[in-house]
């Protein structure tokens, strides 16, 4: 039965409810008026079920003349929403503990996302689409970072460090290529490393819609898949400039960083990553001239430029925290303001599985006396650096008030 069959029939019930009420009142006019409008209303419950079961048979019909074409070797591979419903029956049936529907069974059987290594299954490729695209935010830290897909478990690759900066030397017709000049490479090695957590959910969520379903999951590993990657890329960041902190106190400390400290080429593709603190620090910051040093991008209003050239990446102050400066071993008493500067698709490398795995369980801890059902997601990547010397990591120290 479609939404809107169930919505008129809800009214059905409850304009039978205010009729009977009516003649219990006596009220027999009013009563026959509101039959008049329960029949109008019944007519069109009736065509629209009448309509939806013609929809019903077409949809048969067509699920004849496709299974006739795949015996014919010509069969059509499944459409998005296919794959969408057969994985989220998947997950119902197995918190239901039901079988699968044989259709829908063969679907996802159909594909190559099955059990993974850990038990449970692979999320479809389709849906890990959404999710990623969900997972894109301006707070999203992996799009700032280089991202390599990988197919296995381990493995490295070999990059070659200022690769913008060193050209190729000249070669003669027919000459050997020389070696003076030899590319600086160097080996990345990557472990693919195992995240996750159980969500927990009720069997009300059984009840609902498979988009709806689909739709709340897709969005939960979204965020979470997202929260963890961040925390990954900030970790690399904090050891890869740990000791090597600048101090940033004046608009000339800044210039010194992009002038002078990071090599130009690294520079001319440089970004700003800081958080509310440091966003807001520099906001208020002006030049000799009394001008703000930060500036609205001309292509985009909603966005900021330090001096009007590098971008300002703006995370909250959970996710990027604020380091504590305490003088007597207790009491804080300055905050130190992140500020990490350069280019970050050098500075760091994050290896991609691309493999999300989904595993149920209605046994676990407390889940069955509270009859719950637990969701546990993993997702596989790893967070290696790569050229060092491609970011800096200011801090902006200010005395806590009072």
């Amino acid at each position: 039965m479609s939404k809107e069959a169930r919505a008129l029939l809800k009214k059905i019930n409850d304009k039978k409810n205010a009729i009977k009420a009516l003649v219990n009142e006596g009220k027999t006019k009013e009563a026959k008026e509101a039959k008049a409008e329960l029949v109008d209303m019944q007519d069109r419950f009736n065509i629209l079920m009448d309509l939806e079961d013609d929809e019903d048979e077409s949809i048969k019909d067509q699920l004849d003349k496709d299974e006739a074409t795949r015996v014919e070797g010509k069969d059509k591979a499944p459409s998005k929403k296919d794959i969408a419903r057969a994985f989220v029956n998947r997950i119902v049936c197995g918190m239901r503990k039901t079988k699968m529907d044989e259709k829908d069974k063969k679907i996802m059987d159909a594909m190559s996302e099955k059990t993974d290594e850990d038990g449970g299954f692979t999320v479809p490729q389709d849906i890990q689409t959404d999710i990623h695209e969900l997972r894109r935010t301006d707070d999203d830290l992996e799009q700032y970072v280089n991202v390599e897909p990988v197919s296995t478990l381990s493995g490295s690759r070999v990059l070659e460090k200022d690769a913008d900066s060193t050209p190729w030397d000249d070669v003669d017709e027919a000459a050997e290529f020389g070696e003076e000049e030899t590319p600086k490479l160097r080996q990345i090695k990557y472990k693919i490393g195992k995240k996750g957590g159980i969500l927990k959910v009720t069997r009300e969520l059984l009840q609902d819609t498979a988009e709806n379903i689909l739709g709340f999951l897709n969005k939960w590993i979204a965020k979470k898949s997202r929260a963890t990657r961040n925390a990954a890329i900030l970790k690399k960041l904090a050891e890869i400039t740990n000791t090597k902190e600048v101090a940033i106190s004046t608009v000339d400390d800044l210039k010194t960083v992009f002038n002078v400290t990071l090599d130009p080429a690294i520079a001319a593709s440089s970004i700003v990553l800081t958080n509310q603190s440091g966003f807001n620090y520099l906001d208020t910051l002006k030049d000799e001239r009394g001008d703000y040093i930060l500036q609205p991008d001309v292509t985009d209003k909603t966005k900021m430029l330090l001096f009007g050239v590098y971008p300002i990446k703006k995370v909250s102050n959970k996710v990027l925290k604020n380091a504590e400066v305490k003088t007597d071993g207790s009491n804080v008493s300055a905050y130190k303001y992140p500020l990490y500067m350069g280019d970050l698709k050098e500075a760091i490398t994050l290896f991609d599985r691309e493999k999300i795995s989904i595993e149920l369980s209605t046994e676990a801890g407390d889940l069955w006396a509270k009859d719950q059902t637990g969701i546990k997601v993993r997702d596989r990547f790893d967070v290696q650096a790569f050229d060092e010397e491609a970011v800096i990591k200011g801090e902006i120290t200010v005395p806590v008030a009072g």
